[in-house]
């Protein structure tokens, strides 16, 4: 059986690296995607990398994020633990390419897309919020070591160290001199060096459709999560673990439909608990038009991802040492 992973970034380097462990010649296909100004790795992340790479001390030269600062809902900065570690796209890339060096025959019976366009290439989006990114200049050497989140009155800003006193300052919502505008805690911190990226999107969104005869959907263009809960990268990790266990087991004469059936169930629950945590936030983080717009269209999406789940049946398999199983059923 061989498969082709189409497209770069986590997903599709996961996905190289998982299907050659379960002996897939995997041909990698490169396609174009925005860059990401920049990456904020937590614990449970970077610990999943390193458990899918063999690779302990991947990124143990960073500098650490010890404390998430959070200003929300109007209310005062509170300085919670948090470990993380910020890299850039470059960075990251160059740790995960190139996949191990098994040639790849001729053609493909299986294709992972992790970029546009998709088989199946209707998005269902939950809310609407553009973002940009500015590079900054930290004034003060104490946030060195810290990210910022800061709920204003049209959106919220994210400020994520990226060392030697450079730090990157996500704006969502508004524009971002808005947002900065609207700040009485991340503004007076920083100071703009005048490069913006373009405009992207935010809002939590994932393809209507995640699977078919001969293809899976995985990474942050199939299924995209909200910034506010700093679980995106961890998420793209779950799916090519999941993604090449279910190809893995198809190979095995494991019950093709099924194990499709299963990889989707598992990707629409986790966007549904995703979009429930996340209306958790945005219901407390302002009272404008705004914030209420945001937390009604999560709603929504999570109630539709209710309605999907629960025409689709139980999950059978579980993942055990990057292997699906079957569920034991209990009478």
């Amino acid at each position: 059986m061989n498969v082709a992973v189409r497209g770069s970034g986590i997903a599709g380097g996961c996905c190289a690296h998982l299907l050659a462990m379960h002996g897939f010649a995997a041909a990698l296909i490169p396609a174009e995607r925005p860059p990401v100004p920049a990456l904020l790795l937590s614990d449970p992340a970077l610990a999943l990398l390193r458990g899918v790479f063999g690779r302990p001390a991947l990124f143990a030269d960073k500098p650490r994020i010890d404390r998430r600062i959070v200003a929300w809902g109007g209310g005062e900065a509170i300085s919670l633990p948090h470990g993380a570690v910020a890299v850039s796209e470059a960075e990251l890339t160059a740790a995960l390419y190139p996949p191990p060096s098994i040639a790849p025959r001729d053609g493909a019976d299986f294709t992972i897309h992790t970029a546009a366009p998709f088989p199946a290439p209707t998005m269902r989006r939950f809310g609407q919020r553009s973002a940009m990114a500015a590079e900054v200049h930290l004034l003060q050497d104490e946030d060195h070591s810290a990210c910022w989140v800061e709920a204003v009155e049209t959106g919220w800003l994210f400020l994520i160290p990226s060392g030697d006193g450079s730090a990157w300052l996500l704006g969502i919502g508004s524009a971002i001199d808005t947002l900065i505008d609207q700040s009485r805690h991340i503004a007076p911190r920083i100071a703009l060096t005048g490069r913006l990226s373009s405009a992207f999107e935010t809002c939590p969104r994932l393809l209507t459709t995640l699977q078919g005869p001969d293809w899976l959907a995985c990474g942050t263009a199939a299924i995209a999560f909200d910034p506010i809960c700093g679980d995106g990268t961890a998420q793209s990790i779950r799916e090519a673990i999941i993604a090449s266990a279910v190809i893995a087991a198809i190979r095995d004469d494991g019950d093709a439909p099924a194990l499709r059936t299963h990889y989707e169930s598992m990707l629409i629950a986790s966007m549904r608990r995703h979009l429930q945590i996340s209306a958790q936030f945005y219901a407390t983080g302002g009272t404008s038009d705004w914030w209420r717009e945001q937390h009604d269209a999560l709603v929504e999406g999570y109630d539709w991802c209710t309605a999907r789940l629960a025409v689709l049946p139980e999950p059978r398999y579980q993942l055990r040492d990057f292997q699906l199983v079957a569920r034991e059923v209990t009478v």
